[in-house]
């Protein structure tokens, strides 16, 4: 009786163990925007990646992409309009802290090349995008890299206005280490 429970259970356990993904670490990041304001290309940063990136190219559909950013961290090398972007009138830091992103579904399109449905949360709004990335593997590193646009409005990211844009470019360039 007790074999025929057992041995249920030991195949249970080697198949999950064969499907497990290893976690990763990120070792290199670079998050940038860019917006037009007054015409002009305004450019930042973002720092502080987090992420747990389980990614299998075989097996998308078991793969997963969850990541934070520190909202604090936004830099436009002006600390005046930093702060501002910071304020409640922008990315209200003080009550939302984190930038985060987690994968829905992801589909592969062609060669390294990937698009993801993600569930993306800015200022507590939480909007499900559609991010195209591609994926290198090199050893035990993974080398992320996307370009993407979104509408600051649809995140309650300041008001409408003549002078500034409603359509940010991001571009996420990341390298992780695969850990098991």
């Amino acid at each position: 009786m007790i074999k025929r429970f057992l041995l249920p259970l030991l195949l249970v356990f080697i198949a999950n163990a064969g499907f497990t993904q290893p976690k990763s670490a990120v070792t290199r990041s670079s998050i940038t925007f860019r917006i037009k304001n007054l015409g002009i290309n305004t450019t930042g940063t973002i720092s502080g990646l987090q992420a747990d990136i389980r990614f299998n190219p075989a097996n998308l559909s078991s793969s997963s992409i969850e990541a934070s950013v520190d909202a604090n961290t936004i830099n436009t090398d002006n600390p005046d309009r930093d702060d501002h972007l910071k304020s409640d009138a922008f990315f209200d830091t003080a009550h939302y802290p984190k930038i985060t992103m987690k994968s829905v579904s992801l589909k592969h399109r062609s060669g390294n090349n990937y698009t993801g449905q993600f569930n993306l949360t800015i200022k507590g709004r939480v909007k499900t995008v559609e991010i195209p990335f591609s994926c290198v593997q090199k050893g035990n590193a993974m080398a992320f890299k996307s370009s993407f646009k979104l509408n600051r409005l649809d995140f309650g990211v300041g008001e409408n206005s003549m002078i500034l844009s409603n359509d940010v470019t991001v571009n996420i360039d990341a390298e992780l280490e695969v850990r098991d």
